[in-house]
């Protein structure tokens, strides 16, 4: 009895292990390993589809950034297999190794999910695939979308450019729906505005075998979710005389940057940086080898000399000082002072341009000719703390604001700034010789004096200068626009008008005279900015016309010498073509020829420099100056 008992408990025990046993490989299968079971028989298989990213439209409507087909290949780590990859290998015509590569690195991420491992597959290569999908469980080719740039301009440094997602990046951007899969905005304003550009990501749903092949769709597709296009974006960029300034500074053989505002409303209707590199480099599959001299360039295409270099600003800022002395009553515009060509301060002797003396020099006279010794006097009598005051009302030291990721402060000093460098009373009124035409530790941005320019033009309304006006919802249809800053400065009416009265003397018969241009009244004002690194940089800020703004425009060429000899002749150009010619009809000889003109004008000066030259040397950031603090001469 006691052996049949045992034996009654064995069994029972037997049964219970075995019982147990199976409930727990059917916890471990249906729930622990749920992704690998499903990978391994037949399934659901969801494959997420991109969403294509939002348009870029000008502000007449013409289409400058849309996307084209792109053709991906994918894959499906576990369903892969490892027999199938020197196939695949030969069938992209790509080594078995970097094919491997590619493979690990998906498998690393979750052997279960959908993976690209090469982007821009040609049709041939396509064709080849698709013919052999069968002996290829987990290999999948999709069609999505790639950029498709402007025939008219590059906009490198406006539109620019998409990148993989990181695994840095993963960690705080996977909340948001990004996996490796995904690129993302990495310059430019495909970064500025990734969250209105993107969209959202689709599904398909589609039935696999337990070998991982495609039987078809689940549910007829009608699970499926579609993808939601990302939201246009409308510019105020003018795409024709954007590829105007483009191709005129780069007529110049030299870097530098071109900024064209809106008076009216800070919108920016140009913006260019030279060199710049072609955008289809990275676009799709990243052709390296050209995209590793880009990188390595001395010349640094990269950088954005529009809105992340900061320069001396040189007489261009001279009107910052004349606001001052007017506004604060400590000059009137009929004052003179008697110009000998030198002055002497501190037991040292300063000089105009060339030594040139003006003779009797009132306001208007000193900002048509340049009368450097004028602005030296009336800086002393100003101070360093009004003189950086009347800076920060016209954004001088501080971010515009603009809508492009790595804009600079530039540089603005006041006694805190030199008490910290030099020492507390270590420094003297010598300093601020050099601030006084724009030269010392001062730097500027392109953008800071363009949009400078703009506000000069608006008799003291400044605008946050933009690239964006609004966007369109994909989802709704409705145009959404964007708000941005205004402010109006202190600084009276007839301040202003004496101060454009000087600038218009400029253009008429002073130092900027090749701005000229035919029955359009302009306002300009000619620069030099000091490098110590080779020629100087030349600057040219204008407005047109004059009477009714609707253009304010910066040039800076770098290592070109005189603003008014080869900035100048860009921005006449360019008013030309936007008060003249933009509504005329369309010719490509014009353009050729003003074009044309600028380059016979920079080789005539000779100015071409050698390659070490023609880089960002002399750029300066917030933190660092490339003039010495002493008071050197203008040359304008």
């Amino acid at each position: 009895m006691d052996d049949f008992q045992r034996g009654i408990k064995l069994t029972i025990f037997l049964i219970a292990a075995v019982f147990l046993f199976f409930t727990g490989r059917l916890f471990w299968l249906q729930i622990v390993d749920h992704d690998s079971i499903g990978s391994r028989s037949g399934s659901i298989r969801r494959i997420w589809e991109q969403a294509p990213r939002g348009h870029f439209i000008d502000r007449n409507g013409v289409t400058v950034l849309e996307n084209r087909a792109l053709y991906t290949l994918k894959i499906i780590p576990s369903e892969l297999r490892e027999s199938s990859v020197p196939y695949l290998a030969y069938l992209l015509e790509i080594p078995v190794e970097e094919l491997k590569a590619k493979i690990a690195e998906a498998k690393e991420y979750s052997p279960f999910a959908v993976s690209t491992v090469y982007r821009d597959l040609n049709e041939f290569v396509v064709a080849r695939i698709s013919e052999n999908l069968w002996r290829l469980p987990g290999v999948i080719i999709e069609i999505e979308d790639k950029r498709k740039y402007s025939d008219l301009f590059r906009g490198t440094h406006l539109f620019g450019y998409l990148r993989n997602v990181n695994k840095a990046q993963l960690d705080t951007l996977a909340e948001k729906g990004y996996t490796p899969d995904d690129k993302i905005g990495f310059t430019g304003l495909e970064r500025f505005y990734e969250e209105v550009l993107r969209g959202d990501k689709g599904a398909r749903y589609e039935l696999v075998n337990p070998l991982g092949m495609l039987v078809g769709k689940y549910n007829e597709g009608k699970s499926d979710v579609p993808s939601i296009k990302g939201n246009d974006l409308y510019l105020t960029v003018d795409a024709e005389l954007q590829q105007l300034a483009e191709n005129l500074l780069r007529a110049t053989g030299k870097s530098g940057a071109v900024v064209a505002i809106d008076p009216s409303d800070g919108g920016i209707l140009a913006l260019c940086s030279e060199p710049d590199f072609d955008l289809d480099i990275l676009n799709g599959k990243t052709r390296k080898k050209e995209w590793a001299e880009i990188a390595l360039s001395p010349q640094k295409p990269l950088f954005n000399r529009a809105v992340q270099a900061a320069y001396p600003p040189g007489s261009t800022y001279k009107m910052v000082l004349a606001i001052a002395g007017l506004e604060e009553g400590i000059i009137k515009p009929e004052d003179t002072i008697l110009c000998t060509g030198g002055w002497t301060y501190g037991g040292r002797t300063f000089h105009c341009h060339g030594g040139h003396a003006h003779g009797t020099v009132n306001l208007k006279k000193a900002i048509i000719e340049s009368c450097n010794i004028y602005f030296y006097q009336l800086m002393l009598k100003v101070g360093l703390q009004k003189w950086n005051e009347y800076g920060k009302m016209f954004g001088f030291g501080q971010r515009e604001g603009i809508d492009l990721p790595g804009e600079r402060r530039g540089l603005l000093p006041d006694a805190a700034y030199y008490d910290r460098r030099y020492g507390k009373n270590r420094w003297t009124k010598g300093y601020l010789v050099s601030l006084s035409i724009g030269q010392g530790e001062l730097g500027a941005t392109p953008l800071q004096l363009a949009n400078y320019t703009a506000t000069l033009a608006n008799n003291g309304v400044w605008h946050e200068p933009h690239l964006i006006r609004g966007y369109r919802d994909t989802r709704t249809g409705i145009y959404v626009p964007m708000q941005h800053e205004s402010r109006t400065l202190p600084v009276s009416k007839q301040t202003f008008d004496i101060i454009k009265e000087g600038m218009q003397g400029v253009v008429m018969q002073g130092t900027g005279t090749m701005a000229q241009v035919p029955g359009v009244t302009v306002a300009g004002k000619t620069g030099t900015s000091q490098n110590p690194h080779g020629k100087d940089h030349a600057w040219f800020i204008c407005f047109a016309p004059v009477e009714n703004p609707k253009i304010a425009i910066a040039v800076l060429v770098e290592n070109a010498g005189f603003g008014g000899s080869i900035s100048a002749p860009i921005a006449r150009e360019m008013i030309n073509y936007y008060i003249n010619e933009k509504n005329k009809p369309k010719t490509e000889a014009s353009a050729i020829k003003a074009v044309a003109k600028v380059k016979a004008i920079n080789d005539s000066l000779n100015t071409k420099p050698p390659a070490a030259e023609n880089s960002a040397a002399g750029a300066v950031t917030d933190s660092t100056s490339t003039a010495p603090p002493a008071a050197e001469e203008s040359t304008d």
